[in-house]
C-alpha cells in the first residue's frame, strides 16, 4: 500500500504540471513561438501589392530569388537523375546522355518542359521558370562534358 502511494506521488511529480506553471520564456517569446509560420494575402490587401511590386522572381523557390541550375537539380531533379529511376539519364554518365544529345538540344529542351515517359512536365518543379529549368538542364549536361 505504501509502495503504491510512493509510485503515484513520484509519477505526479513528472506527469502533472505544478499549479499555475507557465511554459518557459517571456510572454513575448511564447507569443512568437505560437505565431503561424505563414500568412494569407487576399486580393486587395496591401500585402498583395507588395508581392507583385517585387516581380520577376522565381516561382520555384519561396524566397522569390531565381535558383541556380545546381539548386534546381539538387532540389527537384536528383531524385531520378542521381540513380536513373525509370530510365532517367544519370548525372555525370555520358553513355546515358549520348542518345538524347544526338536528337539535339531542342528535343532535350522539349523533353525538359513537356516531360517524357515517367518524367512529368518540368520534372518535379512545376513552378520553376524556363531560365531555372534551362539552368538545371545545362548543369546536367556540363556533368558529362
Amino acid at each position: 500500500m505504501k509502495l503504491r502511494f510512493v509510485i503515484v506521488a513520484l509519477a505526479s511529480l513528472f506527469v502533472l504540471p505544478a499549479a499555475g506553471a507557465n511554459p518557459p520564456g517571456s510572454d513575448e517569446e511564447i507569443r512568437n513561438r505560437l505565431t503561424p509560420a505563414g500568412s494569407v494575402c487576399r486580393a486587395g490587401d496591401n500585402c498583395a501589392a507588395a508581392a507583385t511590386a517585387g516581380g520577376g522572381g522565381s516561382q520555384g523557390t519561396m524566397s522569390g530569388q531565381a535558383m541556380s541550375g545546381q539548386q534546381v537539380y539538387d532540389q527537384f531533379c536528383f531524385v531520378c537523375h542521381a540513380t536513373g529511376v525509370a530510365g532517367a539519364p544519370k548525372l555525370g554518365v555520358g553513355e546515358d546522355w549520348q542518345p538524347r544529345l544526338a536528337k539535339g538540344l531542342d528535343t532535350l529542351w522539349a523533353t525538359t518542359t513537356n516531360g517524357l515517359g515517367a518524367m512529368p512536365a518540368k520534372g518535379t518543379c512545376a513552378n520553376c521558370s524556363d531560365d531555372e529549368l534551362r539552368g538545371a538542364m545545362d548543369y546536367m549536361l556540363e556533368s558529362v562534358q
